[in-house]
């Protein structure tokens, strides 16, 4: 610290631009981060007495499945490349760069880049996939719009961290990307509510001509078994999880579904996976016409988000349905535990029922 002061000092008494090179050590003064970098980047609360018989989830993250998807579609077309800013271990692209080191391009803490660059490739007949956390694909929203939509070019964006992210805190929440990618035009935007779907959906969106985006959370899914197909999804078409008799109807986007079924269970309502934020399923949306209640649930800021989505289509179509638009309010959530997070913004099974019981009592 005397050293760089000192040297400091001496640049302030120099005439013209100075450039200052300084080479910090990632984890310097704690030696467990010091040993592992990486695994150290991003940690949750330290128990100073960790339980001895507690077991890590044995379940893969949803940055797995994108890691094993792309190698996977990687092999079937050759014109497949990777770009990540910087997120090579977190976005899971480690066996990726081992096996197809020609393929992959890390362009460093340069998001705005990883995206013209992927628009250049796209206009080279390449396949780019841009594998980049929601909140970094933020600042390079200008490049996506310009660079990529306009164009209508080939690339397909795996967002991944979308939602809360606990203890990571608000700075890195993606909690903005359904409301900032909607109303861009040629995109198809995707929420998967499983890995399942996840998977699908990324080859639905590399096999779409023209930008496509999935949003995935950070952390491990439902459960659900994961077919090594490669198979694609109809573009726009949702799926019923459930059908009710209430006259309930719960469109679910993303994360949040699961805990979505347990209310429509509660409420004997109907359960759409919408599966995509745009375009909307507007067949499924139009037989819901006499419904006494549409719920939308998202783990997006509800202004502009995808339940708005919902109530632009019912008012254009002159449906007067009430609606109940279920998300992240407009305030910036300090960090906590995941669970402890939904809890609070009632985006958790028991805040999805209470919301709805609520809303049934002014009906």
């Amino acid at each position: 610290m005397d050293h760089l002061l000192t040297t400091i000092s001496n640049l302030k008494d120099r005439k013209g631009p100075q450039f200052l090179h300084v080479i910090t050590k990632k984890g310097k003064g704690f030696e467990p981060a010091e040993g592992d970098p990486i695994g150290y980047h991003a940690i949750n609360k330290i128990e100073p007495d960790p339980k001895p018989n507690e077991e890590k989830s044995k379940l893969p993250k949803y940055c797995n499945v994108f890691g094993k998807w792309i190698c996977d579609a990687a092999e079937q077309d050759d014109k497949l490349v990777a770009i990540t800013p910087a997120m090579k271990e977190g976005s899971d692209l480690i066996d990726f760069a081992e096996r197809f080191p020609e393929r992959y391009f890390d362009v460093a803490i340069a998001e705005q880049h990883a995206v013209t660059l992927a628009a250049g490739m796209a206009c080279d007949g390449i396949k780019p996939v841009v594998a980049i956390y929601s909140t970094f694909l933020q600042r390079a929203y200008d490049q996506l719009i310009h660079d990529v939509a306009l164009q209508n070019l080939d690339v397909l964006f795996a967002i991944d961290r979308a939602g809360l992210v606990g203890e990571d805190g608000p700075t890195h929440a993606g909690v903005y990307d359904l409301s900032y990618l909607r109303c861009i035009p040629n995109m198809v935007v995707m929420a998967p509510s499983d890995e399942n779907e996840c998977r699908r959906m990324l080859q639905t969106g590399y096999q779409y001509k023209g930008p496509a985006a999935v949003r995935y959370p950070r952390g491990t899914g439902p459960g659900i078994d994961i077919d090594s197909a490669l198979d694609t999804l109809e573009i726009g078409k949702s799926r019923t999880l459930r059908t009710g008799q209430s006259g309930i109807v719960i469109c679910a986007f993303g994360r949040p579904t699961y805990d979505a079924l347990q209310a429509a269970k509660h409420f004997d309502a109907t359960l759409l996976d919408m599966r995509f934020v745009k375009p909307l399923d507007k067949e499924a949306l139009l037989a819901q016409r006499t419904a006494k209640l549409i719920v939308t649930v998202e783990e997006n800021a509800i202004m502009g988000g995808a339940g708005s989505a919902v109530s632009e289509f019912l008012l254009a179509n002159n449906i007067n349905t009430p609606v109940l638009h279920l998300g992240l309010p407009d305030q910036y959530e300090e960090h906590a535990s995941h669970a402890s997070m939904l809890k609070r913004v009632g985006l958790d099974a028991e805040g999805i029922q209470k919301s709805i019981e609520l809303k049934l009592n002014h009906l």
